[in-house]
């Protein structure tokens, strides 16, 4: 497989998988050139020993990974992007609004996850992969993938329960 069938065939893959993993909507162009860059410094290399897309993952993976720990040594602020695409035509704009809203929270909820809990969360709970498919995908054992699934949706939990107890005491002024 050359670099441009690869290119052609999982451009969208690359891009959707890196936005997931938390890359800030400004930030795509750049990590997924990125990625194909590492593809096509690696591509000899590839012995077909697992399928293109899970090569292709461990590398935007490691891509997302070094990028937020750039953002985080620049003191960078995460832009969730534009939700437009998600809101429904039919809704309005106070429903908008709500959507987008736990959209963001959600978003900043999963990019705040450690990146290895955060992939497993993103293939299992947003992409629906099995976890069988998740662990061919990532290439760890399904163990780990259970584990790393448990730990991630602790936290993701854990966030949502204080943000609601942060709008309770918001809305009550109550400390109980």
């Amino acid at each position: 497989m050359t670099l441009e069938q690869i290119y052609r065939q999982q451009f969208r893959f690359v891009w959707v998988s890196l936005a997931r993993l938390g890359v800030p909507e400004r930030d795509l162009p750049d990590a997924v050139q990125d990625v194909f860059v590492i593809v096509h410094r690696k591509l000899a290399d590839f012995r077909h020993e697992a399928r293109v897309e899970t090569w292709l993952y461990g590398i935007a993976l490691r891509v997302a990974s070094g990028r937020r720990r750039s953002a985080a040594a620049r003191r960078e602020t995460l832009d969730m992007g534009d939700d437009d695409r998600r809101a429904d035509s039919a809704s309005s704009p106070a429903q908008i609004t709500e959507q987008r809203e736990r959209a963001a929270i959600a978003q900043a909820i999963v990019t705040s996850m450690p990146i290895e809990q955060r992939a497993v969360f993103v293939l299992f709970e947003v992409e629906g992969l099995s976890s069988a498919a998740v662990a061919e995908r990532l290439e760890l054992p399904i163990g780990t993938v259970y584990s790393r699934l448990r730990l991630a949706r602790e936290r993701f939990r854990r966030e949502v329960d204080r943000l609601n107890a942060q709008d309770r005491f918001a809305l009550t002024g109550d400390s109980t």
